[in-house]
């Protein structure tokens, strides 16, 4: 019998923090560019969500959120608001805008009453839910990826990956994000790196 356990001294080893999972370029661009989603307005809306999540790296419950006024299409930016009830603006480009203006016209033809002025809505005016979001990017990534996570959050971790590899100063994909530290937002630069160091091992002749 001993007084005191000696292995309260002992400290364990870091777990290593996985890094984020995300969607390459080519395959965003075959599911945006070449995917069938249909004509109708499911199809038309579905599309338009995977887009908004990949252009603008906005949280789930920010697109559901989502109101007609916060969509501006004189200066091209969306207002969201975030965690603890904080807004930020969101600037996106001409693609989008054009795609954005589609999927209203189609909406508004086929919807004719839509609750609290959402921006996304089901077949019967009312506002997504967390489920049927998560469920329709599931579906909708499962045409181009295996991932085993194909979440609306893995889209978020797209948006951040593709602006910083592109040479996004990190300072600016904070703000994008609406992180409140840039530590937050500094695992994506691991999710870059190892993306290069895989270049290279399949590009070198001697790596």
């Amino acid at each position: 019998m001993i007084p005191v356990d000696p292995m309260l001294k002992v400290i364990g080893p870091k777990k290593k923090k996985p890094l984020p999972v995300f969607v390459k370029e080519a395959e965003m661009d075959r599911l945006l560019d070449d995917a069938d989603f249909g004509d109708g307005f499911l199809g038309v809306r579905d599309r338009m969500i995977l887009e908004v999540f990949y252009e603008t790296g906005v949280r789930r419950s920010e697109l559901i959120g989502l109101n007609d006024a916060d969509v501006d299409f004189s200066s091209c930016v969306i207002k969201v608001t975030g965690k603890r009830n904080k807004q930020r603006l969101i600037p996106f480009g001409e693609e989008l805008e054009r795609d954005l203006r589609v999927y209203l016209s189609v909406r508004d033809e086929n919807i004719s009453e839509r609750e609290n002025d959402a921006f996304f809505v089901r077949k019967d005016g009312r506002r997504l839910s967390p489920g049927m979001v998560y469920l329709l990017v599931k579906r909708n990534l499962t045409k181009v990826v295996t991932l085993k996570k194909k979440s609306p959050h893995v889209l978020r971790h797209t948006f951040a990956t593709s602006m910083l590899n592109h040479q996004a100063e990190l300072e600016a994909v904070k703000e994008l994000l609406g992180h409140e530290s840039l530590s937050t937002t500094e695992v994506y630069t691991h999710t870059t790196f190892e993306e290069l160091k895989k270049v290279y091992e399949q590009a070198h002749p001697r790596a």
